[in-house]
Order: structure tokens, then C-alpha cells, then sequence
């Protein structure tokens, strides 16, 4: 019986979906519109052809991403939209799950990318954190292990995040301040005072008193008498 109602939520859920207006709808439309087939059955087969590339085709991590990031974006964004509060916190509770689960990823990518139809799991796992049921992932991950762990270590943790800002505070005026001090000073090296003008003419020779008096020299000139 529970697995009737969960398909039946899933089926609802998928339904209430497909007759929304939105760009994947309308895809579908235009689709059944040229092809005949229903927008239903085109929905089963794309999502048959998606887990068969997940499990032997190319690009396959792109496409797990894709599914786990597009889907709960959207839907996050009506919930900002929607005057209702509910659907902000079942998102947001996603989120925090998806950003816990993609931590531990990556440090444990090089050793899950070898699993076989690791990118198939992922897939199912961030359909089951999203799924609209009783007992979405997502709600029970953060109430049986990121909710306790985030209480018992809350008020280490903000005393941590509060110290590292007021470093990270401190860190920045100062390199602002010695970033203008640099400035200036280079500033006041490069620009000329208004004495240096003066100076310079006055060390440059005279044209005149280069030059020699004709009488002058016509006088040193010895006389020499045939």
C-alpha cells in the first residue's frame, strides 16, 4: 500500500508538471503537436533515455548535475515567489543537503568516479532528496544527521565563523591602508617639485660664454713677417 501511494504522489505530482506552463511543456507540445504521440508518453521516454545515459553514455556527471540542480532551482525560485513559507524551508532543506552531499564528493570523487553506475545512484539519490513524499531524502538526512550535528557544535561554530571575520576584517583595512600609503608615495617620488626647473637651466652652459671675441683671438695670433 505505501508503494501505491508513493506512485500515485509521483504520477500526481508528474501530471500537475506537465500541464504547468513552462519551457519543458511547451517543448513537449510543440513535440506532440508534430508527432502525435502525447506529452505523457514523450515524458516516459525521455526519462527512460536519460537513465540509460547516465548509465553508458558519455557526460554523464554534467547531465546527474544537471538533473539535481535544475529542477530544485526552478522550483525554489516559485517558492521565493509564492507568499507561502512551506515550500521556502522543504528547499532550502534540500539545499543544505545537496551542498553537505557535494563536500563530501569531492573529496571522495577520485575513489566513487570508479563505482559502476555511480552517476545512475547519484541520480536516483538527489530524486529521492527532491521527491515530493513523506519521506523525502532531504528531510531525512538534515533531521537525523545535519540538524544534530549543527546543534551540538552551533555555538563553536559561530564563535569560529565570527573570529575568522573580524580577522579576515582586520586583514583587509590593513592591506588597504598600505596599498593608499604605497600609492602616495609613489605618487610624491614621480611628480617634479617647482624648484627642479630652475635648477636644471642653471646648470646647462651659456651660449655665450662659449664663445670666443674674434678681437681676442686675432691678438694671440703671432705675426710672421716676410
Amino acid at each position: 500500500m505505501g508503494l501505491l501511494n508513493i506512485f500515485s504522489s509521483i504520477r500526481d505530482r508528474v501530471d500537475k508538471f506537465l500541464n504547468e506552463k513552462n519551457v519543458v511543456t511547451d517543448f513537449l507540445g510543440t513535440l506532440e503537436e508534430k508527432t502525435g504521440i502525447r506529452k505523457k508518453i514523450l515524458a516516459v521516454g525521455a526519462v527512460s533515455f536519460t537513465g540509460l545515459y547516465l548509465v553508458y553514455g558519455y557526460g554523464a556527471a554534467l547531465l546527474c548535475n544537471l538533473i539535481g540542480f535544475a529542477y530544485p532551482a526552478y522550483y525554489s525560485i516559485k517558492a521565493i515567489e509564492s507568499p507561502s513559507k512551506e515550500d521556502d524551508t522543504k528547499w532550502l532543506t534540500y539545499w543544505v543537503v545537496y551542498g553537505v552531499f557535494s563536500l563530501g564528493e569531492f573529496f571522495s570523487d577520485i575513489f566513487l568516479y570508479w563505482f559502476p553506475f555511480y552517476y545512475a545512484f547519484k541520480c536516483l539519490f538527489l530524486l529521492w532528496c527532491m521527491a515530493p513524499i513523506a519521506w523525502n531524502g532531504s528531510q531525512i538526512i538534515y533531521n537525523k544527521v545535519v540538524r544534530p550535528i549543527f546543534l551540538r557544535h552551533e555555538a563553536a561554530v559561530d564563535d569560529l565563523v565570527s573570529d575568522i571575520g573580524g580577522r579576515a576584517m582586520s586583514a583587509a583595512e590593513n592591506l588597504t591602508r598600505e596599498v593608499l600609503s604605497t600609492l602616495i608615495r609613489n605618487k610624491a617620488l614621480v611628480t617634479p617639485g617647482p624648484s627642479d626647473a630652475p635648477s636644471e637651466a642653471k646648470g646647462l652652459p651659456s651660449s655665450s660664454a662659449t664663445k670666443v671675441a674674434p678681437s681676442e683671438s686675432s691678438e694671440e695670433q703671432p705675426l710672421f713677417l716676410g
